[in-house]
């Protein structure tokens, strides 16, 4: 019996790996017991009770960007998020800790270093955040999801990829998508999505587009984000979402996908074989064109930036792209050369073999 503790949260990012991660450890043994560690403010607090693990509670307390009172209290506020840790660790005898980035994950590397406890790094993104870079300096391994990560002592993993997303890639499900979501098998299908939170820019030119991709013979399935304007809608060859609780047959369903570049998403998109149109998200450290790189170079996806991505691109570029059979085969077999299925398997095997000495 092993006891883990898995630090992170925030977005669907950092939680849909974390979560794989756990199954995983209960699949190896029903022995091993899983604790995860978050904030009230992040997905986690919805997403992993619905997974049937314990979540245990840190204050969000993001690094001061100024001096105020704020970053003045910062120092006293971190140590007590230590300590609070500490306390979560010790009551229930953990062996091992599991960071995957973000508020949770950094008083977690502190406090196990200070009991000795081993922890673990995993990096989704291939620019690493604040946490994972610091953190990595004294973790026991650190494991990336693309090789193009600069980590010390890094460990090429993968991501650790859903059990569900995982399925699709050993059948054909796409007619049993194409009857959940109201479309038809038979025609070409065009998933789009911006993320949980939607993508405004991707938002609006898929529905400005939506006659161009109609005469062209393209069927699309527009997730459009709890944050976008646009309601929900089913016309014909369109179903627009806001939100999408079956993400694994959306993705069964497509036979070309539009979306940003997180790192969960262009993973899935590996692991699946499943070629795109990547729109990076345009605000903060540039991460999400650098996740898409490996994929690019592969020739299974193309980068367009997010100002440039309107009208006359859809017309001019996505259509004729997606309506070339040859041309998405050859990209669906590219972008599976850089799928890992067993990302979750390698990153057990790595905070195993920590734990093994």
């Amino acid at each position: 019996m092993t006891n883990y503790l898995l630090a992170g949260g925030g977005t669907a990012g950092h939680v849909n790996p974390l979560l794989a991660l756990a199954d995983e450890i209960m699949l190896e043994s029903k022995s091993n017991k899983v604790w995860a560690l978050g904030t009230i403010e992040g997905l986690e607090s919805r997403l992993v009770p619905e997974k049937g693990y314990e979540l245990l509670i840190v204050p969000r307390l993001p690094m001061p960007r100024k001096l105020n009172r704020y970053a003045l209290s910062f120092p006293s506020s971190f140590r007590a998020s230590v300590d609070q840790v500490k306390e979560y660790i010790i009551s229930n005898k953990i062996d091992s800790v599991v960071g995957f980035g973000g508020y949770a994950s950094a008083p977690a590397y502190r406090a196990a270093k200070a009991l000795n406890i081993p922890y673990v790094i995993h990096e989704a993104n291939a620019m690493p955040g604040y946490a994972n870079r610091v953190g990595a300096k004294s973790a026991n391994a650190v494991g990336i999801t693309f090789r193009n990560t600069k980590l010390p002592r890094a460990t090429f993993v993968g991501m650790p990829i859903r059990e569900e997303i995982i399925a699709i890639t050993k059948g054909d499900f796409k007619s049993v998508a194409a009857k959940y979501f109201g479309l038809d098998p038979r025609r070409t299908t065009l998933l789009v999505t911006g993320g949980s939170l939607g993508a405004k820019r991707i938002n609006e030119t898929i529905e400005a587009s939506r006659k161009v991709l109609d005469a062209a013979g393209i069927q699309v399935l527009h997730i459009v984000g709890e944050r976008a304007e646009l309601s929900e809608l089913h016309e014909g060859t369109y179903n627009r979402l806001v939100y999408c609780d079956r993400m694994d047959l959306a993705l069964a369903v497509a036979d070309f996908v539009v979306s940003r570049a997180g790192a969960a998403t262009v993973s899935e998109l590996c692991a699946i074989g499943l070629p795109s149109v990547l729109v990076p998200y345009p605000v903060g450290n540039g991460e999400q064109k650098l996740n898409a790189v490996n994929l690019v170079e592969a020739g299974g996806a193309l980068v367009v930036a997010d100002a440039n991505f309107d009208l006359d691109f859809v017309s001019q570029v996505l259509v004729p792209l997606v309506s070339d059979t040859k041309r998405r085969v050859k990209m669906a077999e590219q972008a599976k050369t850089q799928g890992v299925i067993d990302g979750s398997k390698r990153l057990l095997n790595l905070v195993n073999g920590v734990l093994k000495g």
